[in-house]
């Protein structure tokens, strides 16, 4: 049995196969079998990060096909969490950068481990992990959440730099999502660090691994030192490979349709005749660089499903300076403030909004909007 083989999917583009991914959804075994490596995951998350579809979308989807609520609670809370980081990264903003609660302590680097990059941690499970997020752009989230612990918690690294690393290579990179889980895995989001030792690893991922650096009691990571194989660190320089500007077809007498990494809805204002225009902002990307896998999906998504969408890599002032666009409309997110025209709201699955402290406190207004 090849353990990591339903990783190794990969993530079509296609808007009509993504809905059958949608129809193919187990809500209700996710609860029981989420954190085994080949648990019933719906693998939707690039698709919902990229903003071809919603949380709200999925959400209502399973309500089509008769199940209730109180029957899926653990899938819809876990949509719920992509919802609530976003909640937070609109409240806080830039702040979410940089250690939002705590100091993370200790901390002896602001590198990465070498091993870690490399993929010879010696932990099986999360070396295959590594090198599946390198060839497909997918991790499952408790193997993100052990990387996260090795690279913060036992290799006291500050979370951002591997933050950004794990970023890069996702195909389902959100900014809030990712930055806001690794500080709750290293203590500085989170009253209390994640850790998890190798007898957690081979019952989740099945492997029967001993006598590792994790192959200790839970007591004992306080006093642990750093792990010899995780000491040599690395500065990662990393690049997004934008492609080349093209000159744009544009007609003024038509109002423009801006999408960008965070939306590639192919269904947004589909009724409006109109330029419709993807943009790449190398500011953007010099500050949340992605990998060319990313960005080939990202391109892929958008001219397999958006209809004559030209892609402009360039800043939006020069955008709008050059083209002289009127009637510029674009969907709210955080990395969008500076755009000016008509902005349209997001789909939410629940009507609330505002920063929440822990997402436990947001949880429980949402609880009161699901009909049980």
């Amino acid at each position: 049995m090849d353990l990591f083989k339903k990783q190794t999917t990969q993530f079509t583009v296609a808007y009509s196969e993504i809905m059958q991914r949608i129809r193919n959804i187990d809500p209700v075994n996710y609860r029981a079998s989420r954190n085994y490596i080949n648990g019933a995951v719906s693998y939707l998350s690039p698709y919902i990060s990229r903003g071809v579809i919603s949380t709200k979308f999925v959400f209502n989807e399973l309500l089509k096909k008769g199940y209730k609520a109180v029957q899926i609670e653990k899938f819809i809370q876990e949509l719920a969490w992509r919802d609530y980081w976003q909640q937070v990264w609109i409240a806080k903003g830039t702040a979410i950068n940089d250690d939002l609660k705590h100091t993370q302590v200790p901390i002896s680097n602001s590198g990465f481990s070498k091993a870690i990059n490399q993929a010879e941690t010696g932990i099986e499970a999360l070396d295959k992990s590594i090198e599946e997020l390198y060839s497909t752009g997918y991790m499952h989230n408790h193997l993100r959440m052990y990387t996260a612990a090795v690279a913060c918690n036992m290799g006291q690294s500050h979370w951002k730099a591997p933050a950004k690393w794990m970023y890069y290579h996702l195909l389902d990179a959100d900014w809030a999502s990712n930055a806001l889980s690794w500080q709750w895995v290293a203590g500085s989001n989170a009253n209390k660090k994640y850790v998890a030792n190798q007898e957690n690893i081979n019952k989740y991922c099945f492997t029967k691994q001993k006598d590792t650096f994790l192959d200790v009691p839970y007591e004992a990571f306080a006093a642990m030192e750093i792990p010899e194989v995780l000491l040599e660190t690395e500065t990662l320089n990393l690049k997004t490979p934008l492609p080349n500007n093209i000159a744009l077809r544009i007609d003024k007498e038509r109002p423009t349709l801006l999408y960008n990494y965070y939306n590639l809805d192919p269904k947004w204002k589909n009724e409006l005749l109109a330029n419709k225009i993807l943009i790449l902002e190398p500011t953007h990307f010099e500050e949340y660089p992605i990998s060319q896998n990313s960005l080939n999906f990202m391109l892929e998504l958008a001219q397999e499903n958006i209809q004559n969408i030209q892609v402009y890599v360039g800043e939006f002032d020069h955008l709008k300076k050059t083209h002289h666009l009127k009637d510029i409309y674009y969907k709210e997110h955080p990395l969008n403030n500076h755009y000016t025209g008509i902005e349209e709201p997001r789909d939410w699955m629940f009507e609330v909004q505002g920063y929440y402290p822990s997402f436990f406190a947001f949880w429980k207004k949402c609880k009161k909007q699901l009909n049980y």
